[in-house]
């Protein structure tokens, strides 16, 4: 059986490996901002050299942050192959072990999709390869939480059955919409181009704009007189969606907090939780709007990159937490609900 020391330092570096991947997400959503995912054409060696000898003075400019990116992706990969064989090698439980393994093949997989990303040209590869490392971050939280002395003391938690479930169901529904927006906040960036809509809340002066043919023309035409790209209505469309949905991300986790503090009273953890969900939302929220009113400064976009990250850890770490708990009172009500059958069976 594994000692109590080995289990903390497993749950510790987990952790470990999942701020690096954060950090590699935020890297990645600068290369992104700073259209410079390009500025290294060869893949896998930079300029010709091993990735790891590559001269440090010649990390100028947008090579500086790919070089980077690149490094940083290197460190995850090689975090992860030691977590997976540390799963493999002292847990006991064998799903914990194949989420691993599922983290060592999405690691592989990122990195040869970034490559592919580089060699190919194709944009659609860079937008699997955003969703991809999202996916991946929520792989690792899961596996940093189940590894820890927290996670068996949720058998212990006092959260009504019907109570867990509720929160279940809403957490894991926000967590799935808040990885759709991901998405789409993933093929608005790497289309490299100018926002589609530089105004805000408003969009061209209007809640809903026109996006027909004349009016586009219009839009375009303005476009050109500020030396922006031209847009169509389907890049419109794209950011009003993203709009529409950071909406209804907002509700949902704000009816999660309501939820948590009318459905738990000792619950401190998913009370503390979910104030910080409300609160990230409400930063993401004020760096969208700044995203579009600086038009897509470098260093505020990849904030909300990285607060987007975080949104979405928060979302599979509560799910996962309201899941347990849900989980642990079923099996109560059914041994239940034997123990009704068999008093009856005995009258």
């Amino acid at each position: 059986m594994r000692s109590r020391p080995a289990s903390v330092w497993l749950h510790r570096f987990a952790w470990f490996t999942a701020v690096a991947t954060l950090f590699l997400i935020c890297s990645g959503g600068m290369v992104t901002s700073k259209n410079a995912g390009l500025a290294v054409p060869d893949w896998p060696t930079t300029f010709g050299y091993n990735m790891f000898l590559f001269p440090i003075s010649e990390w100028i400019g947008g090579i500086f942050f790919e070089h980077v990116h690149r490094l940083i992706a290197s460190t995850v990969g090689f975090l992860t192959i030691i977590l997976s064989v540390w799963l493999w090698r002292s847990e006991s439980r064998r799903w914990v072990r194949i989420l691993g393994y599922a983290a060592l093949a999405a690691v592989i997989l990122q990195g040869i999709l970034g490559g592919l990303r580089v060699t190919m040209l194709k944009d659609e590869i860079g937008i699997f390869h955003a969703c991809l490392a999202q996916a991946y971050l929520g792989l690792l939280i899961v596996l940093a939480l189940v590894t820890s002395p927290f996670w068996n003391r949720l058998s212990s938690s006092r959260v009504a059955g019907q109570s867990a479930r509720l929160l279940a169901t809403i957490s894991v529904a926000t967590s799935i919409i808040i990885y759709a927006q991901l998405a789409l906040g993933a093929t608005m960036r790497h289309q490299h181009r100018d926002l589609s809509i530089l105004d805000f809340p408003l969009a061209y002066g209007k809640v809903i704009p026109e996006v027909n043919a004349q009016k586009l023309a219009a839009i375009n035409a303005w476009r050109d007189a500020q030396a922006l790209s031209d847009v169509t209505a389907f890049q419109i469309w794209l950011q009003m969606a993203h709009r529409f949905v950071a909406v209804i991300i907002a509700t949902c986790i704000v009816t999660f907090w309501f939820y948590v503090r009318r459905c738990t009273r000792d619950s401190l953890v998913l009370k503390r939780l979910s104030s910080f969900w409300v609160l990230f939302v409400a930063c993401q929220i004020t760096l969208g709007a700044w995203t579009i009113w600086s038009n897509k400064a470098a260093d505020v976009a990849t904030a909300h990159v990285a607060i987007g990250a975080i949104i979405f850890g928060l979302g599979i770490t509560l799910a996962a937490i309201c899941l347990r708990l849900a989980d642990q009172k079923i099996p109560a009500a059914s041994n239940y609900l034997s123990l009704v059958r068999e008093q009856a069976a005995s009258l």
